[in-house]
């Protein structure tokens, strides 16, 4: 396949999800499920995207949609933004509620590299389109995503979340932690050319690689 059919981008206030109008509704169902997969935890419940696309059949967008929501995940609605984390409203008199609110977690996007000396911390996810570099720090309380290279020190699942992950382009960091979990990178790391994943699994920090 010469481009991709499906591509998540990171935007100011979220993710894009950018679609080729040429694509079927099979493809396109493949190719999210595809990206989810190599990602799994990283998009959390409640996650909205923003639909780019021209020119698609309304009855795609609809599909798109109902794929989305089987993992939890939506479309966001022209003219509408994600709520923040949702709180709940304290009443004098309480009243039956029919149906509990979903909580939609929040996710810190940073559309530039972080520096040596720098230092990024956020309770909820971290993306970050661009580089992190030797001296930099990343600590999230839930998973990060680096778009470029991991050079620095990341630490996701700070607060103790253990299903917290760690993706990178390609992923050379200094340390790497998720929850309380240490792992160091040898002295002499050869340079990968494909992005990697770091999760916890029985006990232990494993990297292996995925497909964006």
């Amino acid at each position: 396949m010469s481009k991709d059919l499906i591509t998540i981008k990171g935007g100011k206030d979220g993710f894009r999800l950018l679609v080729d109008s040429s694509a079927s509704m099979e493809q396109i169902e493949a190719e999210i499920k595809k990206k989810l997969e190599a990602n799994p935890g990283f998009f959390p419940e409640g996650t909205k995207f923003e639909l780019e696309v021209a020119d698609l059949d309304r009855s795609v967008k609809k599909g798109i949609d109902q794929l989305l929501s089987q993992h939890g995940l939506g479309i966001e609605k022209s003219g509408k933004k994600a709520q923040p984390r949702y709180t709940g409203a304290r009443e004098n008199h309480p009243r039956p509620v029919a149906q509990e609110q979903p909580v939609v977690q929040e996710m810190m996007v940073i559309n530039h590299t972080i520096r040596g000396g720098e230092e990024i911390s956020s309770k909820s996810s971290v993306l970050i389109c661009g580089n992190v570099n030797p001296g930099a720090q990343i600590i999230a309380g839930g998973s990060i995503d680096i778009r470029g290279t991991c050079r620095g020190t990341v630490h996701a699942g700070a607060w103790g979340d253990t299903n917290a992950v760690i993706i990178a382009d390609r992923l050379m960091p200094t340390q790497i932690r998720i929850a309380n979990l240490i792992a160091r990178s040898p002295d002499n790391m050869e340079k990968n050319d494909f992005a990697e994943r770091a999760y916890i699994k029985d006990g232990k920090i494993i990297i292996e690689p995925i497909e964006r």
